[in-house]
């Protein structure tokens, strides 16, 4: 009589792992982009980190930290966590130099061309251009994220972006910010949605001590990817 209640409890436990297997299947599969929304199977992301080489960017304002450094970091942390969530990812830029051939005159313009040709070549599903901000005002805080007039979903886009960076830096005490058009260059390399997400603002000791830190940059990373996931599941909902 033991063992038949055994072989019971046996099979009740049986029955109850499986259906939690299954489910977090489909939970993973709800939320995972390449398994539901891949057109030929992938979508593709290009990762832009803003300027680099003899182009630091701006500067932070306590320690001069550069922002093309920040700006690759970042953009290594946020092709991980792309990458896990199922997408194909591409970075423009992966070591600290830029992409101008010569540093003579009218370099800036080469390494703008030259990251416009590798967007056009990757045809991606979207383009994700990152960068630091920097203000006359040292009050001004937190992550902005524009968008350009190429596609309305770049906006939806941006604002998905925004909300995500938008809560987690009020954990730190910054007020919300709202996506915004702006008419940059980067926003006009592609038909597909681009965004320009600035991750914080360097005129800020508050958010510069923030943004050298690991721990933050994979913070930023793990919100732009929920931003961009959630784009894509009301995309397709």
């Amino acid at each position: 009589m033991v063992n038949a209640k055994k072989i019971v409890v046996i099979c009740c436990l049986a029955v109850v792992f499986t259906f939690t297997a299954a489910l977090g299947l489909c939970v993973r599969a709800l939320y995972a982009p390449q398994a539901v929304f891949a057109v030929d199977g992938v979508w593709k992301i290009v990762i832009d980190a803003g300027h680099g080489g003899i182009d630091g960017g701006v500067t932070g304002i306590t320690t001069g930290v550069k922002e093309s450094d920040l700006n690759l970091q970042i953009s290594f942390e946020l092709k991980e966590r792309l990458e896990r969530a199922g997408f194909s990812v591409v970075m423009t830029r992966k070591t600290e130099a830029g992409l101008y051939d010569t540093t003579a005159k009218g370099f800036k313009k080469r390494d703008m061309l030259k990251r416009k040709e590798c967007i056009e070549k990757e045809n991606p599903s979207l383009v994700i251009s990152v960068h630091q901000n920097y203000y006359a005002s040292a009050s001004q805080r937190g992550a902005q994220v524009f968008y350009g007039n190429n596609s309305p979903k770049s906006k939806l886009l941006a604002t998905a972006l925004q909300e995500k960076l938008n809560a987690v830096y009020e954990k730190h005490a910054a007020k919300p910010r709202k996506a915004a058009f702006g008419d940059y260059f980067m926003l006009k390399c592609a038909a597909a949605p681009s965004v320009i997400v600035e991750c914080g603002f360097l005129s800020s000791p508050l958010d510069e001590a923030l943004l050298k830190t690991e721990s933050w940059q994979k913070t930023l990373a793990e919100a732009i990817t929920e931003g961009v996931t959630t784009f894509f599941i009301e995309q397709t909902a």
